[in-house]
């Protein structure tokens, strides 16, 4: 191969490559895997709705969901005429292109499925080119013809009118333990977070060890608690199964045995859980106290473990091994984790962010059509499925906060105007990343560039000012994976299989 032809063939390479993949490819493709798996996913999280006002003679009484699919958007006319709707005809009308929700119900009476129907939620707005769009393999002869731009990527909403965009959120990587050293600050020299995550919850866990070697765990409404209390809670009582589930070096047993001694008055796991009952403050009986503080590590103290009273053991063994970790980084035996490489991110793509929002607007309708049936009921009237499903709520959540940018946990500036200055700024505004922290804040770190940015970020493009290194873009043939994670199941299987063996 001569010199002269390396730049043609470099170029069809790229050419082919952007051809195949896009430039917003992954951010498409992670909407199409929130319409086919997480929104279900979302569904089957609920399940069903147990009212607790029933009719008359009736023993017992639940409805029950089943699939949930999402049609290609249409419109319905003032003369009640409903037909398909094109995007550009959303922009030129003032529209929202958006597509209905089905779910399938059946309502059970005593173990008898009295009614079964396919009722529309709402409406879900689409993002162009997604396989629910029009839009979808259309040549440049048919998009033409359609009044769109043959060159437009796609990857964005059409809310009322206006061009929305999700940028990619960076965050840090969910259910991983992160140890600082912060020696310069403060009464606790060291310091240990991990933001545990399960889908419907994404509760931070804070580990503090202070100069007097005395760890403590907060999370939630429960600050600053000894985490032996904590082990002692989930049912490792004796020291000894407690030292094991550390496993400390001979060096560090100081530090352990400090930390048993300082909780050596707690015998039993009724007395732990009295005591961190009695840190949320429930003072009315020690029976309601130890329910509480049963429902409080069950449900909110890593939630990815489980939320059920049988995975205690396993929260007390990953308890303990981040004890570990916090006294090996302590002790120098063990570097601090560096939060800004880019392994320990995760980058929070179009669908991640949609199946967030669903999430709370889905549960938020079906609070409300629990409610609607027990109103109905008190009536006098035996209430349909379609009767106690008010499709406009779940609508009107949606697109407020598609067309606000407000999101859930308080987040600003999620959805943004599509930058159409030209078409160099609107590819760079769909491959955008944001970060979540302030730019009021300094986080030198955070904004400076790190050796892991190489391939994956551009290392020169980002805004002068407060946002400077806080909001990037993506390198040019940089790709983000959209591929469904490895069930946890399959993979205790495969450790199983090569000699893992169980703790408990």
């Amino acid at each position: 191969m001569n010199n002269a032809a390396v730049p043609r063939d470099n170029h069809l390479l790229l050419t082919k490559y952007f051809e195949n993949k896009g430039l917003v490819g992954h951010s498409i493709e992670s909407f199409n895997k929130f319409l086919s798996v997480g929104m279900q996913r979302i569904v089957d999280e609920v399940k069903e709705i147990i009212p607790d006002i029933i009719p008359e003679r009736v023993r017992e009484l639940k409805i029950i969901f089943g699939k949930i699919r999402v049609e290609t958007p249409y419109i319905r006319e003032a003369d009640g005429t409903r037909r398909r709707i094109m995007p550009m005809e959303a922009r030129l009308r003032n529209l929202t292109y958006a597509a209905p929700i089905m779910l399938e119900m059946k309502m059970i009476k005593d173990g008898i499925e009295t009614e079964k129907s396919t009722i529309q939620i709402g409406e879900l707005p689409i993002l162009l080119k997604s396989n629910n769009c029009y839009l979808k393999g259309l040549t440049v002869q048919e998009l033409i013809e359609n009044k769109e731009d043959p060159t437009d990527p796609g990857g964005y909403f059409i809310i009322n009118g206006t061009e929305r965009v999700i940028v990619i959120i960076e965050d840090l990587a969910p259910n991983r333990l992160f140890v600082e050293d912060k020696k310069t600050t403060g009464p606790y020299p060291w310091v240990a977070k991990i933001f545990s995550e399960d889908g419907q919850y994404r509760i931070p866990h804070l580990f503090e060890k202070g100069k007097d070697g005395i760890i403590y765990l907060s999370f939630t409404r429960l600050k600053r608690i000894p985490v032996v209390y904590v082990m002692k809670a989930l049912g490792l009582v004796n020291d000894k199964e407690i030292a094991d589930a550390i496993n400390v070096n001979k060096e560090m047993q100081g530090d352990l045995y400090i930390n048993l001694y300082k909780t050596s008055e707690i015998d039993t796991q009724k007395k732990a859980l009295m005591i961190i009952g009695k840190k949320l403050g429930i003072t009315h009986s020690e029976e309601r106290a130890i329910e509480r503080a049963g429902e409080m590590i069950d449900k909110f103290l890593f939630p990815h473990i489980g939320k059920n009273a049988k995975d205690r053991k396993k929260k007390a063994f990953f308890l303990g091994r981040s004890i570990k970790k916090l006294l090996l980084v302590s002790y120098g035996l063990l570097k601090p984790d560096d939060k800004d490489h880019y392994a320990n991110k995760r980058l929070r793509l179009p669908g991640d962010m949609m199946e967030t929002l669903f999430r709370y607007s889905f549960r938020m309708l079906v609070g409300d059509m629990k409610y609607n049936f027990e109103r109905l009921v008190k009536r006098g009237r035996i209430p349909s499925l379609g009767s106690i499903t008010r499709a406009r709520l779940l609508t009107s959540r949606i697109k407020s906060a598609l067309a606000t940018g407000e999101w859930m946990g308080g987040r600003e500036g999620v959805s943004q105007h599509l930058d159409r200055v030209n078409h160099y700024s609107m590819i760079s505004h769909l491959r955008r990343v944001v970060s979540l922290l302030t730019s009021s804040r300094e986080n030198f770190e955070a904004r400076d560039l790190h050796p892991t940015h190489w391939g994956r970020l551009c290392v020169s493009e980002t805004p002068e000012g407060p946002n400077v290194g806080l909001r990037k873009n993506l390198a040019v043939t940089s790709e983000i994976s959209t591929e469904p994670e490895i069930e946890e199941s399959d993979l205790i299987k495969i450790f199983k299989k090569n000699g893992m063996k169980d703790l408990w």
